[in-house]
């Protein structure tokens, strides 16, 4: 295995990147950013939300639906996974980003323009579940198209380029949240619930245009053009390659988990510790600059090291330190305090979702790498992900247990230790 990944790096060293790579990273860090940045404003604002489109005359009930149409789109990633994943393996990588990126601003124009519900009465969150919908639908074929025409630019530094998209995500954490902050800290609630909730889905809007048009000034991957395509990758999957999904599957448990932790925490703050919106949306970005800038740096060393190393200690670490790590804060809730949980959740996240990508590309053939990785990314993001507001709000209520919070993650965890494991044993990935 060691004498696998020093050739690995030596080969690494010596290639020269594809010249198109730096705007294939461009195109697909801009998507993949638009889809994250979407998924992250619509939680920052979830209590706002609640109150302007599922309005009741419990307010955890109202947060509890909100995260629930949050969660529904979900469903709507996997069926976006098999049509754009497949589409990608058969037509091209390039026409599956362009695709996406047009259902993700028709989504997010929908948001920014819906009335509410004192407006249009049971229109309005029928509007937001179809408008969540087509983004579910989009983004289903979007991290596996767009990491997939990224490897296939760097086959010999996966891990680097595929950690762009990484990245990105941290770029969309440090945005949604600098909204939060500034938007909470200048505006009155009044002012926020009447247009200002707005003003990032508007923002949102500004991104996908420019992805647009470098999405179609790309060439095909040269690794896809080169190779025998197959008409039928999702059975192909389903048939010879169902134990690499399943893995697949398992090894984005925790990328996802850690995610929606940091999604969900401005909301914990605010609802479980009693702090400003201020402060807990001023530590997210911290999470967010973590992962924006230190994404590449494991990427790089995953493809020296192999990625397994990363993920492994990432989740372990996640099991032992999460509880205490809550505890703390739920004893001592300060600002001081919420930055240092969100600065040890971004160390983390980072340490794990920056060598997963490449992991993943390396699980299937690229005759199917569109379908697989797009499946597996997914079928995780709807299980773990979609409902994982839902999910805790519904822990911390019936528990009546602050901490309920990291049950969660301590599961999460202990999935991908299994995944990765099976990934490094079974199919011998570094």
């Amino acid at each position: 295995m060691n004498n696998r990944i020093d050739v690995t790096a030596s080969a690494a060293s010596a290639y020269k990147p594809h010249p198109q790579i730096w705007r294939a990273v461009i195109s697909s860090s801009i998507g993949n950013a638009l889809e994250w940045f979407d998924v992250l404003i619509y939680g920052a604002f979830a209590v706002t939300i609640a109150k302007l489109f599922f309005p009741t005359q419990n307010a955890t009930v109202s947060l509890l639906i909100t995260f629930a149409t949050f969660g529904v789109s979900f469903f709507m990633r996997p069926l976006g996974a098999i049509i754009i994943g497949t589409y990608s393996d058969r037509v091209g990588r390039k026409a599956a980003l362009t695709l996406s990126i047009v259902l993700m601003m028709v989504g997010t124009l929908l948001i920014a323009i819906m009335p509410t519900y004192n407006s249009i009465g049971l229109w309005a969150p029928a509007g937001i579940v179809l408008a969540r919908l087509i983004q579910g639908f989009s983004a289903g074929g979007e991290f596996g198209s767009s990491t997939a025409f990224l490897v296939e630019h760097a086959p010999h530094r996966r891990g680097f380029f595929s950690s762009w998209q990484v990245a990105s995500q941290g770029v969309s954490i440090l945005l949604a949240a600098a909204f939060g902050a500034v938007l909470s800290s200048q505006l009155t609630t009044e002012q926020i619930e009447a247009w200002g909730w707005r003003l990032p889905f508007f923002f949102g809007l500004l991104i996908g245009p420019v992805g647009y048009y470098i999405r179609t000034q790309l060439q095909e991957s040269p690794e896809f053009a080169n190779a025998e395509t197959t008409a039928t990758p999702l059975r192909d999957i389903f048939t010879s390659q169902k134990e690499r999904l399943l893995i697949g599957t398992g090894s984005v448990i925790m990328a996802t988990v850690s995610v929606y932790l940091v999604i969900y925490m401005p909301t914990y703050a605010v609802k479980q510790l009693g702090m400003t919106s201020v402060a807990s949306f001023s530590a997210t970005m911290l999470a967010g600059v973590i992962m924006m800038l230190f994404s590449p740096v494991v990427g790089h060393y995953s493809d020296k090291y192999g990625r397994t190393p990363f993920m492994l200690a990432s989740s372990i670490l996640f099991m032992l330190v999460s509880y205490p790590l809550f505890a703390y804060l739920s004893m001592h809730p300060s600002f001081l305090n919420l930055l240092l949980i969100q600065g040890v959740i971004g160390i983390l996240m980072t340490m794990y979702f920056a060598a997963m990508p490449a992991l993943l590309s390396d699980i299937f053939p690229v005759q199917i790498r569109g379908t697989g990785m797009s499946l597996s990314y997914n079928i995780a993001v709807m299980i773990f992900g979609g409902f994982a507001g839902l999910t805790i709000t519904w822990l911390i209520s019936v528990t009546d247990n602050k901490l309920a919070v990291t049950f969660y993650v301590i599961a999460g965890a202990f999935l991908s230790v299994i995944a990765t494991l099976a990934a490094r044993y079974r199919l011998r990935l570094p």
